[in-house]
């Protein structure tokens, strides 16, 4: 009897040393990942993570560095950096910054992103993305920064492919934990939902990454942006607010918003 409770003592103290070297594993892999406070409510209703900008800039790679830049049509700012949806002479700016990879950013997109697009409709507000590639940093893998460079290719081709093929790649959002949107295969797939987006400059524009020198670029423009998170967004340099106790804002709540801080309410 004695030598069953040892036994049964001893596995006891394995599994427990075992569930400590696990949790010690998945510390290591989330250490550089700073989860922003204002998201904590959120992870229980929508199970993503919100994500703040490590404090270690995300430079990106030397390949895609020592490369030619190819700037895409339909850009503006240093360096084509800035992606402007809507009006270009719209009175007053929404500045919107995301990084594909970036989970509260896809429920913010499902909850307000045809919202954003209602609100550019009567030529008062244009909407600016800042985009973003420092989850490859935080989680390892290349998905933002190659999802970044097909949305170029995809900016070339027009700003509604732009935002189309934007908003499919939000649709199908692989788990942050994984690097589903480094596979430029994928990436072509996504684009197929997009009608007529897959033309022959596309599909080679992204096979050959010709536009990640630009995708390093915005990044880099994002990390010296001063904002600390994503998703943020700014109307006239106001900074809304995105969740409200446990939920993404309603559409109703972020239209309210933004037209206070543009004063068009």
């Amino acid at each position: 009897m004695s030598q069953d409770k040892n036994k049964k003592r001893i596995t006891a103290r394995e599994r427990m040393q075992e569930a400590k070297r696990v949790e010690q594993q998945a510390a290591k892999r989330r250490q550089r990942i700073v989860v922003t406070v204002s998201a904590v409510a959120v992870l229980a209703l929508v199970g993503g993570v919100a994500f703040a900008i490590s404090s270690a800039s995300d430079k990106n790679d030397k390949s895609s560095a020592a490369a030619a830049l190819v700037v895409p049509a339909n850009t503006s700012g240093p360096d084509g950096t800035v992606i402007t949806y809507g009006k270009a002479d719209a009175p007053h700016t929404m500045a919107i910054y995301e990084d594909f990879r970036c989970p509260v950013c896809k429920h913010f997109e499902a909850a307000n992103g045809e919202t954003v697009k209602k609100l550019t409709e009567d030529g008062q507000i244009k909407v600016e993305f800042h985009l973003a590639a420092f989850l490859d940093k935080n989680l390892g893998g290349k998905g933002s920064r190659t999802a970044l460079a097909a949305i170029g290719a995809a900016l070339n081709e027009g700003v509604d492919q732009f935002k189309a093929f934007h908003d499919v790649l939000y649709a199908n959002q692989p788990d942050e934990r994984e690097d589903g949107f480094g596979d430029v295969n994928h990436l072509l797939d996504l684009a197929g939902q997009v009608p007529g987006l897959k033309t022959d400059a596309f599909v080679k524009a992204v096979t050959d990454k010709t536009y990640a020198p630009w995708a390093a670029k915005v990044s880099d423009a994002f990390n010296d942006s001063g904002v600390t998170g994503t998703p943020t967004v700014k109307v006239d340099g106001k900074q809304i607010t995105l969740f409200a106790g446990n939920a993404v804002v309603s559409p109703d709540q972020f239209t309210a918003q933004v037209k206070q801080a543009a004063g068009l309410q």
